[in-house]
């Protein structure tokens, strides 16, 4: 594959080894603007209608994310990866859920008279246009990029989205059997979603997650369970993390999205999973951000416990003290670059340490 990316093979290998507990992974969340002449003449597409052409119409927003993609910069370790995504948790959707778009993101609502089954239907609008949208950018790809898979989520978060989070968990206390027997159904539409999108976006095997920017060999993907800021360690292990070392048996990497302070008493549980290759740590609001020498301790023992960290909204002045704390093994750190200048001088200290 012949992407835009120049450097593309050296990252391959940094991504590598990160998933492997060694070396250091430079990147950002999305993207910017490269300086300089686009890769190729790309034409603007005309503005979105609305919110609803802007997310949902695939051959509109194709060529939109084709004519980004030829604007971006790929420097350092940043992934060619067009970001498809329909939501966070538009699994919730194709499970019978309905998505509605704003100007800036997608909102979930619940499913409509949720009975408590969980189906699969093939020709559910909402799988339709996860396939057809997929399909759409790879066709405008042309091996330039990768088609990144969104982001389906799982779980606990699935079943909030179908029936709500009151609702959800009101049923582990008082329908804990059923519930478990959705957490199931929800695993293997998981399943059948993720292996039908894969065969669409890889590229020789290799393919590239949306959310915090992901690749590698196989299948890939960022797993969370953000409803598990309001459940006790017990209820964790036995609601969430059984269906997460699922995942993490089946695919090849993944990364665990731990999402806020209220979260942590859960990493311990989160260790224990053998197949489970990284953790990115999500402050949540109000929190300082990645960088911050309040987490250092927090990655040294994901480190210690044997998976990889990734770090986030780290600044651009907090890359060297965070080196020099954590060190320089299995680290996967997403600057907040503004400028490609920001990111030849992170890479110049990262090399330091490499």
């Amino acid at each position: 594959m012949n992407t835009w990316k120049t450097n593309f093979e050296e990252s391959k290998k940094h991504y590598l080894d990160w998933w492997n507990g060694r070396g250091i992974v430079l990147s950002m969340w999305e993207h910017l603007e490269k300086e300089g002449a686009p890769y190729a003449v790309v034409s603007a597409p005309p503005k979105a209608k609305d919110p609803c052409q802007y997310w949902f119409d695939p051959e509109w927003r194709a060529g939109f994310l084709n004519y980004q993609m030829s604007r971006n910069s790929y420097k350092a370790d940043i992934l060619p990866a067009a970001n498809t995504q329909l939501g966070p948790g538009s699994l919730s959707a194709i499970l019978g859920a309905e998505l509605e778009g704003r100007e800036d993101t997608i909102w979930i609502r619940e499913k409509q008279n949720f009975d408590g089954q969980i189906t699969f239907d093939e020709n559910n609008p909402w799988w339709r246009l996860h396939l057809d949208l997929l399909k759409a950018c790879k066709a405008k790809a042309q091996g330039n990029y990768l088609v990144g898979c969104p982001d389906l989520i799982e779980g606990l978060d699935i079943l909030a989205g179908l029936k709500g989070s009151d609702n959800t968990l009101m049923d582990m206390v008082i329908a804990p059997d059923e519930t478990l027997q959705q957490l199931q159904a929800v695993n293997d539409a998981y399943f059948k979603a993720f292996d039908q999108i894969y065969d669409i976006i890889n590229e020789d095997g290799e393919m590239a997650f949306c959310y915090f920017s992901i690749w590698g060999p196989g299948k890939v993907s960022k797993l969370q369970c953000d409803l598990s800021i309001m459940i006790s360690e017990e209820d964790f292990r036995t609601f969430a993390l059984p269906f997460l070392r699922q995942q993490c048996d089946k695919l090849d990497y993944t990364l665990y999205h731990l999402d806020g302070v209220d979260a942590i008493r859960h990493l311990d549980a989160l260790l224990e999973l053998e197949n489970l290759n990284a953790i990115q740590w999500t402050p949540g609001y109000g929190q300082p951000q990645g960088g911050n020498p309040q987490w250092y301790d927090l990655y040294k023992k994901i480190l210690a416990g044997g998976k990889s960290v990734m770090a986030n909204w780290v600044q651009p002045n907090e890359l060297k003290p965070l080196l020099d704390s954590v060190g320089n093994q299995g680290l996967h750190i997403n600057i907040d670059f503004k400028s490609e200048r920001e990111i030849d001088e992170a890479l110049r200290i990262v090399e330091q340490y490499r």
